[in-house]
């Protein structure tokens, strides 16, 4: 559970989440954000994130394979509103398709993020949106050993950041910088309006950035401040290689958990489960077990070696092995269970 978000109530964030790319390098039919890892789509997990936020707006901006995201995103959150992105491309101009579905007098902050992120969690989020207070601007940064191909943050001599410079744009001194951004931020929604509106394609990459406002900021004066969150925690999936990376990630991640709650699990490399998944502690994970769904494992139960359950209840001091099963609940030996369900 996150900590009570410090923001007033009449000030709770407006979210815009970014889902129109096309994500050609997933090589995949599947729009990218409907990826999956540990029972969640991709876009599922960040709009996870943000509802711990108790956002006063949820806005999912889409484009690519339009109805597939706007018909899953209705379905995990009824309560986002969809915003369609137009020709022009780029996050500034997605943002400002955002921006167009929400109050014309909205005020307070504005959080943006990708939908990418699957690892990205309430807590990082309220963080930053603490660290944002007064600000105009505030961006959400890491520090990467090989910062090729990401956006640099570029500060003044005062430690101020001035701009953000993609890296098809960047100087060579700009390219040694190591703090990149991680495309999540927090806007003062009137700044961000303001703005929005007088951004342009005049770049490498012929896209309206939104970096570009942080930099309109800079000029003004306005408080620009940032974040700086591990890396691993705004890791975005390009490629089927990083889904991959991240699912190993989010599993170990679920199962240390688990484990520090009281729960065996005799062999994490070879055990899978979905984040839904719930344990009770003195329970015991065998090897080869692949739990998914709301799948639940009660106290002095045993499940393992090589089993395979979907939305199963394990009752208490049961043993469950060699099995698959789907939407069942058992108290009985593996033997007894699997006879059930022929």
């Amino acid at each position: 559970m996150i900590r009570e978000l410090n923001v007033p109530n009449n000030q709770r964030p407006t979210v815009i989440l970014l889902a129109a790319g096309a994500g050609t390098r997933m090589k995949s039919e599947t729009p990218k954000v409907l990826h999956e890892i540990c029972g969640r789509s991709l876009v599922g997990h960040v709009i996870n994130a943000a509802q711990q936020l108790e956002p006063a707006n949820l806005v999912a901006v889409v484009r690519h394979q339009r109805e597939k995201v706007a018909s899953h995103i209705a379905t995990i959150a009824p309560e986002a509103i969809i915003a369609d992105q137009d020709d022009i491309p780029g996050t500034g101009r997605a943002v400002w398709c955002g921006m167009q579905v929400l109050p014309e007098d909205l005020t307070g902050p504005v959080l943006v993020t990708a939908a990418d992120t699957p690892l990205l969690d309430g807590d990082t989020l309220q963080a930053l949106l603490e660290a944002h207070g007064d600000n105009a601007v505030t961006i959400l940064t890491t520090y990467v050993p090989d910062p090729t191909g990401y956006g640099r943050i570029v500060r003044d001599d005062k430690g101020i950041i001035s701009s953000i410079v993609e890296h098809k744009d960047a100087l060579p001194e700009q390219l040694l910088i190591d703090e990149i951004n991680s495309s999540i931020y927090v806007f003062d929604a009137e700044l961000l309006r303001a703005t929005l509106g007088g951004l342009d394609t005049d770049n490498a990459q012929g896209e309206m950035y939104l970096t570009d406002v942080v930099e309109a900021a800079y000029r003004q004066g306005s408080p620009i401040g940032s974040y700086t969150a591990d890396r691993m925690i705004v890791e975005g999936v390009n490629d089927q290689v990083q889904l991959a990376n991240l699912r190993q990630i989010l599993n170990r991640r679920t199962l240390v958990a688990a484990m520090r709650s009281g729960v065996t699990v005799e062999d994490p490399d070879s055990t899978w489960v979905d984040v839904q998944v719930t344990f009770e502690p003195d329970s015991r994970i065998l090897p080869g077990s692949y739990l998914t769904g709301t799948t639940s494992i009660a106290t002095g139960a045993q499940v393992g070696p090589h089993v395979r359950l979907h939305n199963v209840r394990v009752e208490k001091d049961s043993r469950v092995a060699f099995a698959d099963l789907s939407d069942a609940s058992t108290t009985a030996s593996a033997n007894e269970t699997k006879d059930e369900q022929k």
